[in-house]
């Protein structure tokens, strides 16, 4: 299957990110591995408006993220940066109250691509935010308030790059194929079907917010953790200690 093949060759790419020391080619292949996913599902949306009949599995459908164990501290920014790579992959999340799970819609190819972006990302997250408080280079500033700066500043850069991936995939994507009609009308219609299902199918009420007034701010702990995001990889890593993440229909 498509989909298939497109983690496949996703996990290769995530392999090579992980066998280099060089931050400029692990940026390479963290936004090889995004366009890539952005161009896998392009190739499906374009497939699906042409298929004559509709299967199940080429509808949107909704799975739930499980994020963490209540209680846990920051979660809220596992989740910012579960739903920052959902935007960049045609995904749209519902959070829970206590950032516990993540209600995700969308295509099975885009659940997927975002799983494993995630899987390898929020490990690199809470490692590189561990290294930089064993500095003690935060000090004064308490070690949660730093933490939760550290990670939405990880997120938020994250977000920057892999939106950044996914625009230059799109871009290249429908270039090659302007001399194919109907593939712009293929996304909108993609994009239309996934906003119908997910206003039939969302029961969230108001906004989810990533920070929060109380948490405290840390100018030090955010450059940091930009910093981090900006030298991420994307690489197959243990799960997280605390966390479980997989997804479940």
């Amino acid at each position: 299957m498509a989909e298939d093949k497109m983690l496949a060759r996703i996990a290769a790419l995530l392999r090579q990110a992980e066998g280099t020391d060089n931050p400029h080619e692990a940026e390479a292949f963290m936004a090889a591995a995004q366009r890539l996913a952005t161009a896998t599902a392009i190739d499906l949306a374009v497939a699906r408006s042409h298929a004559a009949k509709r299967e199940a599995a080429q509808t949107p459908t909704q799975r739930t993220v499980t994020i963490g164990e209540p209680g846990t501290r920051g979660l809220r920014t596992y989740v910012q940066l579960f739903a920052v790579i959902a935007a960049a992959n045609d995904v749209r999340c519902d959070v829970a109250s206590n950032s516990t799970y993540v209600y995700a819609y969308g295509f099975a190819e885009d659940l997927d691509a975002v799983h494993a972006l995630y899987a390898s990302l929020v490990v690199q997250m809470v490692r590189a935010c561990d290294a930089y408080l064993a500095t003690g280079a935060h000090r004064p500033t308490p070690t949660i308030t730093a933490r939760l700066n550290f990670q939405l500043a990880f997120g938020g850069r994250i977000g920057q790059r892999l939106a950044q991936a996914r625009e230059e995939a799109r871009a290249e994507s429908v270039a090659n194929r302007a001399n194919a009609p109907g593939t712009a009308l293929a996304l909108r219609n993609k994009e239309i079907e996934l906003v119908e299902h997910y206003r039939s199918s969302s029961k969230a009420r108001g906004t989810w917010r990533a920070a929060r007034a109380d948490a405290g701010y840390s100018s030090a702990a955010r450059r940091a953790g930009d910093r981090a995001g900006r030298q991420a990889r994307l690489g197959a890593s243990p799960e997280l200690p605390g966390s479980r993440r997989r997804l479940r229909p």
